[in-house]
């Protein structure tokens, strides 16, 4: 598949550009000796003629695709759920234009260039009539079974004909008698051959089948005859505007849908949009080739869904180049430009598949996604599209060089260039050089080679430009200088300030860099940097925050936590260097360090203490702020802490500890006294406070290796533990 250089993206899935851009003649011959040759993919097999395509029609059931094509005159018909050729036979004939009469494949008529229409069937042509004159056209009628053939010529009273068929009846009926300006293109009617070189016709028709039915009519004076089929009278007659002097051919004519609005094709490259209540055009549209219009569609939707959120589009080809543009206004939408002539045009309802016939052995498939999903049997192109496109509005997203400027490992140079290059030599003598029309293939090694022998400067200019490029790339990626920290506090916050800062910097200079480097957008930018994107550091708003105490972020508290689950939060120790314990703390902190009987304790997060005879509370974490001060207040080995209470019982007397005041209780405090400590009895066992810590030695448990590892074997025996812990039974 290769991208079409447009606005909205079109996908060549087939033809001869969605191959690779080497010639047929190495084409062919890498396929076929290659390993490519199995892996070549085609969407539809044998969409294909020997020497071009004229018309291609889809069947009304979506399955079916039906083409014709010469040398010799034939007829292709793919199953699409296949994506396969189901059938192919030869006419006699060269085929002019075709209508399918069924859903499906099975009826179908074809007007031949021999002035004689074919009616197929699935087993050969059922049957052929000749008409009078040669036809231009074909229009069927469903609700009365009338196939329409408009034709070139007058009759003996000077008018057009439009020959009727009844295919129920089988027999002709009453032509319809259109008005075409005689032979002379100037007199209207009377007095005209039936033949000659001027002689007008009827070039094409068409029917509102969806709605009214009402036929339309062109012909080569320039007008558009209206039809009623049910009274077979002419109804109105629409005249095209005259442009520098004389009126346009009618070429193509389709009518909307809704039946009140008729698209009309001329033969100098111009499409008018008409309202049947109104003689005057609401659009004209410029193809732009003043080739003429040989086909022109309301793209219409069968989905009310997609209808209601899609503008209507309008199709309009010539043979030069098919393009699709708004109906509202005329806006171009995109187009499709291939390498051959456009002959036929077809669009599978519903979808943004468009196939075409042309002046070329490959028949084309385009997908537009924007104006609707890969059709049913080719879904998986929808897939391919997503996986493709990294960007879908770039043109050059898939391919650098434009289609046959230049081959895969081949040149294409005329003779004069040959000569530029001293190559001419080798014309002739070598297979380097293969002649193909005005020019020759050349190696691309070989080219390169002799292009750098005849400008030896080009290698100076390839390295200056590398050297920019790379310098270029340096400018972007440059190391800057970090910027000095000043902040007191909330340092870590001011580094990450810092370094967004330096990660906008450097956007800013891709950006110059992308834009050329030039002094204006470098001066934007720094203009820019210095107005709009100054920072927090430099903001007088915000200057406290990195100043004062007061301001500081607690990382290890618990509200920073939750707000900032993933950060990193380093030891407290770390956090709170700037600020220290006093000595009442320290000394609170390591004589009382919680209680373990939680009777006292508020919560986990928090300790008792009592700094100038009132109560207050230490946190855990003040508590872990010196780890070197805990560590030296570590009980000794073989000694076991006890905590008592002077709640435990009561006083002599009959009062309790609590109850006495702070003065009795500290006159019987005899330091170095023979009381029991761990009982508290008689004064409080010299205990001041609410606790009693006391350390009791404890004789060391001696320890016997051989006999634990015994009872450890015996217990776990030989067999294996389920954890994967090696360390276990050691």
């Amino acid at each position: 598949m290769k991208l079409t250089n447009s606005a909205v993206p079109v996908y060549t899935v087939a033809g001869a550009s969605s191959s690779g851009n080497i010639p047929d003649w190495v084409k062919n011959k890498r396929l076929k000796k290659g390993h490519d040759y199995a892996n070549h993919i085609e969407l539809l097999q044998d969409f294909e003629f020997e020497e071009a395509s004229h018309c291609v029609r889809v069947s009304p059931d979506g399955d079916w695709v039906m083409s014709t094509g010469t040398y010799k005159p034939q007829i292709h018909t793919h199953y699409l759920p296949n994506l396969a050729l189901s059938w192919a036979r030869h006419t006699d004939t060269i085929n002019k234009t075709f209508l399918f009469l069924s859903a499906d494949y099975s009826k179908s008529v074809h007007l031949q260039e021999d002035r004689s229409i074919e009616f197929h069937t699935p087993g050969g042509c059922h049957y052929s009539l000749r008409i009078p004159r040669y036809g231009r056209d074909l229009v069927y009628d469903r609700s009365n079974t009338d196939l329409y053939v408009p034709s070139v010529g007058v009759n003996a009273n000077g008018m057009g004909q439009v020959f009727r068929i009844n295919l129920e009846l089988g027999r002709f009926m009453n032509e319809f008698d259109i008005d075409v300006g005689g032979d002379d293109m100037t007199s209207s009617g009377g007095g005209a051959l039936q033949g000659g070189i001027g002689v007008g016709g009827v070039n094409t028709g068409a029917v509102a089948k969806e709605s009214h039915g009402l036929l339309a009519f062109g012909t080569s004076l320039g007008t558009v005859e209206y039809w009623d089929p049910r009274v077979r009278t002419r109804v109105a007659t629409l005249t095209m505007p005259t442009e520098f002097g004389t009126r346009p051919e009618v070429t193509a004519m389709d009518f909307h849908p809704s039946g009140i609005r008729n698209a009309v094709g001329t033969s100098t490259g111009l499409i008018y949009l008409y309202d049947l209540r109104s003689p005057v055009p609401t659009l004209k549209k410029d193809q732009g080739y003043d080739y003429p219009i040989h086909h022109v569609q309301f793209l219409s939707s069968n989905s009310t869904t997609r209808a209601a959120h899609s503008e209507p589009k309008i199709l309009s080809a010539d043979k030069r180049i098919l393009k699709i543009w708004e109906e509202r206004d005329g806006t171009p939408w995109t187009s499709v430009e291939p390498d051959v002539d456009i002959n036929c045009v077809a669009w599978c309802p519903d979808s943004g598949m468009i196939l075409t016939a042309n002046e070329g052995k490959q028949q084309h498939a385009f997908l537009i996604p924007q104006l609707g999903p890969a059709p049913k049997w080719a879904a998986f192109l929808d897939n391919v599209v997503e996986e493709m496109a990294d960007d879908p509005n770039d043109p050059n997203a898939y391919s650098s060089t434009k289609s046959g400027e230049v081959y895969d490992n081949f040149k294409f140079l005329t003779q004069p260039q040959l000569r530029t290059l001293n190559l001419d030599h080798l014309i002739g003598k070598t297979n380097l050089l293969r002649p193909y029309m005005h020019g020759y293939f050349v190696a691309q090694k070989l080219y390169e080679e002799a292009r750098l022998i005849a400008n030896p400067t080009s290698y100076e200019e390839e390295r200056a430009k590398r050297v920019q490029q790379k310098i270029d790339k340096e400018r972007e990626s440059r190391i800057r200088g970090q910027k000095k920290v000043t902040a007191k506090v909330n340092r870590k916050l001011a580094e990450r300030i810092l370094e967004k800062e330096a990660q906008n910097e450097r956007k800013r200079a891709q950006k110059v860099i992308a834009q050329g480097g030039d002094d204006k957008a470098a001066a934007e930018a720094a203009e820019h940097a210095n107005t709009d994107d100054k920072g927090l550091l430099v903001d007088s708003r915000f200057a406290k925050m990195f100043e004062q105490d007061d301001f500081v972020v607690d990382e290890a508290s618990r509200e920073f936590q939750s707000i900032n689950p993933s950060t990193k939060v380093e030891p407290r120790s770390n956090l709170d260097h700037e600020r220290g314990l006093t000595a009442v703390e320290e000394d609170m902190i390591d004589e009382v360090p919680g209680s373990s009987d939680g009777e006292d304790s508020s919560g986990d997060d928090y300790a008792h203490r009592k700094v100038d005879g009132r109560a207050d509370r230490i946190s855990t974490a003040d508590y872990k702020r010196r780890p070197d001060k805990r560590k030296s207040k570590q009980k000794p080995a073989g000694m076991s802490m006890q905590v008592s209470s002077s709640k435990a019982g009561p006083r002599a007397g009959g009062r309790t500890q609590q109850d006495r005041s702070f003065g009795d209780r500290a006159a019987g405090f005899q330091p170095g006294g023979s009381r029991d400590r761990r009982s508290g009895a008689g004064g409080g066992g010299g205990v001041v406070g609410e606790r009693t810590i006391t350390f009791d030695a404890a004789p060391k448990k001696r320890t016997r290796p051989d006999l634990d590892k015994g009872r450890t074997q015996q217990r776990g025996g030989d067999r294996r533990s389920a954890s994967k812990n090696q360390f276990r039974g050691m």
